[in-house]
């Protein structure tokens, strides 16, 4: 079993920067983040695979939004930029375990094996 420990939200103004952090607890494939406001439904926001770092991202953060992988730390990183007040929700850090998997498949939580507990973004106007 894998656990999950993200951390780095926090409270920041519109067009400010933070850094979401996961550290793993043993070896990943994939890694992604997802996030969830108040009365939504949870939505993809990123994902990176194997030790290439190949990316996919949401296209509400395209070009703001930055995920990276350290595979000897088995840690993920989302860099976010350029934040917005539409960017408030609980983010989360998934992982998937098995050595290999598409990055199509990454987009749909039910591919993740491990999840971690969330942390609290909020933008304000």
């Amino acid at each position: 079993q894998v656990q999950l420990v993200e951390s780095g939200g926090g409270l920041v103004q519109a067009g400010g920067s933070l850094r979401l952090s996961c550290v793993a607890s043993g070896r990943t494939f994939a890694m992604g983040w997802f996030r969830q406001a108040p009365g939504k439904e949870r939505e993809f926001v990123a994902a990176i695979i194997g030790s290439g770092g190949r990316t996919d991202y949401a296209d509400s953060v395209k070009g703001r939004f930055t995920i990276s992988k350290d595979n000897a730390k088995n840690a993920s990183y989302l860099e976010m930029n350029s934040l917005k007040p539409e960017d408030t929700a609980v983010y989360y850090c998934a992982a998937h375990s098995p050595r290999e998997i598409t990055l199509l498949r990454m987009k749909e939580e039910g591919w993740y094996d491990y999840w971690g507990q969330g942390t609290q973004v909020t933008v304000s106007p």
